[in-house]
């Protein structure tokens, strides 16, 4: 299937948005991060063989937004659905979606054969850290429906560096609006003090092959939480990024290394 235009998947918590691109096997689905789109998960894909199946959490695009709470076994279940319709046997997840691929390998430690964890962002402990009070900090200004509060807390979340760029300006911008006038604030209330499994111990009976892309310096996904799935899991490999914002400083190195470790 060859298409541009999403479809909506039915379920028994309503309608999720997905995209199917590419021709042949293998199937990979991406699940994209707090705020994020499939626009913005699409650059981890460029290159990877076979078909991609992109799609929007709850809240997020097209997608229904039901009343049930915001947690990682939600996110798991949307995340299980879509792979399950369009028979995905690779996963790969960004910060809340490598959370979610998680809290699913948990479940089901053999429902991928490969995997990539892009930023993952916690384990089976409730976070403490400056980045949990930023997100707080951000869950009260969307509540107030103040988009340049949020823009400016995502702004700086930004390496120093491209803070003046207009691309990543405009980036946040969107983030902003898209955290301010959607469903996706009520994630903020949730989701920065959930987890995303119940014991990490639970990861090594997971025999995938598995790569986890970390990033020094970035409060918002702790390296640390990289290293310690990456020594969990039995056949994963870490690859640990410079500064500078892995898609902003690095997009063609982890397009490299996705690509390959897809192939």
């Amino acid at each position: 299937m060859v298409s541009t235009r999403t479809c909506i998947l039915s379920t028994s918590e309503g309608g999720i948005e997905y995209l199917l691109v590419g021709r042949d096997e293998p199937v990979t689905v991406f699940a994209h991060g707090l705020a994020g789109s499939i626009s913005t998960t699409r650059p981890f894909g460029s290159g990877v063989p076979g078909r991609q199946a992109y799609f929007h959490f709850r809240g997020h695009g097209a997608s229904s937004s039901p009343e049930s709470a915001w947690t990682y076994t939600a996110l798991a279940d949307e995340l299980d659905a879509v792979a399950t319709h369009v028979d995905a046997t690779r996963a790969l997840g960004v910060s809340m979606g490598a959370g979610a691929i998680a809290h699913l390998l948990e479940r089901v430690p053999d429902r991928f054969e490969r995997i990539v964890l892009a930023l993952p962002a916690v384990l089976d402990t409730p976070r403490t850290d400056v980045a949990l009070e930023r997100l707080l900090e951000m869950g009260r200004f969307a509540d107030e429906h103040d988009v340049d509060g949020v823009f400016e807390l995502l702004l700086l979340e930004q390496p120093g560096e491209h803070r003046d760029d207009p691309v990543v300006r405009n980036w946040c911008m969107d983030q902003a609006h898209t955290i301010v006038r959607t469903d996706v604030s009520r994630a903020l209330r949730t989701i920065p003090h959930a987890t995303a499994v119940h014991d990490r111990r639970s990861l090594q009976a997971v025999q995938a092959q598995v790569l986890v892309l970390g990033q020094e310096d970035d409060p918002a996904h702790p390296l640390w939480v990289s290293r310690e799935i990456a020594d969990l899991i039995p056949n994963a490999r870490l690859e640990v990024l410079p500064a500078g914002g892995i898609l902003w400083s690095h997009r063609a190195r982890v397009r490299e290394l996705v690509r390959d470790f897809l192939a």
